[in-house]
């Protein structure tokens, strides 16, 4: 259910809105709590969803002695409407925004404009994710991909390609094979952070990633696309690395370059905003989460720029902690630093003769 992705998002961000509309039972504890609970965040595979107390003591969870689930709250009555909403569509993907409104007895705007503040997406883009949630599920269970796309309602193949492509990164049928038939091509090159490795698909850039051992950074590449055709070809990807390698020197602010990454909505609305953060200038994960309309997010913000896959390219190194420290990076602090400080050198040097 995508709901159960929603209350996972909400456990993750502590959120107050949703209380007393799920509750997290924990089956390594046999714990349940709410969505606001300051214990330790439990790994989500041991996490299960219910709607109310009564069925976690039904299914023999015991009530969180820390944050108390049983005692009564107040429910937001709009959370509670835009849940039902997820339900319906759940139920009827096709079910237009009128028809939705009319059933939850609330206008088509007012619907839309609660929908988008409380999920993040509209409710056409909800039940798009839904198919595509279904469709993934389908290839990976060994259907073939007619029977998926009919089975996750798309309702022609012109369709499910239009939808799903960008998504996915690659073809349906690619997907289905876990990369198989993929062809990408690497160089490797010496550069003011080490050792640089910049990949490709056919559509665009897949891999931008730094190191000091040149075998490690190929094996991770061959690890990450394990049953794609990779081959070095320094010749197809000089003017990537050129474009690159300009922007590490400090001649080059802003990287255009096509890429080819599998993320979620919610991954590509955080990258989006990365590219936006000015050349020598950084902001908070608080900042970033702020700028999505989504204050809270500032977790999620962090792990969407820890699974960035094409360093600078998105530049993930402008985005630091409330206080200024500069947090994680997944190819290391030294290079987050030595980039966020020749950026502002740049700047300051072009600023002064200007």
């Amino acid at each position: 259910m995508m709901n159960n992705e929603i209350f996972w998002q909400a456990v993750q961000r502590k959120e107050a809105k949703f209380e007393g509309l799920f509750f997290t039972c924990v089956k390594t504890t046999k714990i349940f709590c709410k969505p606001t609970c300051t214990a330790r965040l439990p790994k989500r595979e041991n996490v299960e969803f219910v709607r109310t107390w009564e069925e976690a003591e039904t299914k023999g969870f015991r009530a969180c002695l820390r944050c108390q689930p049983k005692l009564e709250i107040v429910i937001n009555p709009q959370v509670e409407t835009v849940l039902q909403a997820c339900e319906l569509i759940e139920t009827e993907e096709n079910i237009s925004l009128e028809s939705l409104a009319e059933e939850l007895k609330i206008s088509p705007y007012h619907l839309q404009r609660t929908f988008k503040e409380i999920i993040g997406v509209s409710p056409k883009k909800y039940a798009e994710n839904l198919r595509l949630a279904k469709f993934k599920s389908e290839i990976k269970q060994g259907s073939d991909v007619v029977t998926a796309m009919y089975e996750s309602g798309y309702g022609s193949s012109s369709r499910l390609y239009e939808n799903i492509t960008d998504k996915l990164g690659m073809t349906p049928k690619t997907y289905q094979k876990g990369g198989k038939g993929m062809k990408i091509e690497y160089t490797i090159t010496d550069c003011e952070l080490g050792k640089m490795l910049v990949a490709r698909t056919e559509k665009g850039v897949c891999a931008v990633t730094f190191g000091d051992d040149e075998t490690d950074l190929i094996e991770k590449l061959m690890s990450e696309y394990s049953n794609a055709e990779i081959s070095k070809n320094e010749t197809n990807l000089k003017e990537y690395v050129e474009a690159i390698l300009q922007n590490l020197s400090g001649n080059n602010k802003r990287i255009v370059l096509p890429i080819d990454v599998q993320a979620t909505a919610f991954q590509m609305q955080v990258w989006d905003a990365l590219r936006k953060i000015p050349y020598g200038e950084t902001l908070s994960y608080k900042q970033v989460a702020e700028s999505l309309g989504n204050p809270k997010a500032v977790r999620a913000v962090a792990r969407a720029c820890a699974t960035n896959k094409v360093a600078v390219v998105i530049p993930c190194h402008r985005v630091v902690g409330s206080d200024g420290n500069l947090s994680g990076y997944r190819w290391g602090i030294e290079r987050k630093q030595k980039l966020i400080e020749t950026e502002k050198k740049q700047q300051k040097s072009e600023t002064a003769k200007a």
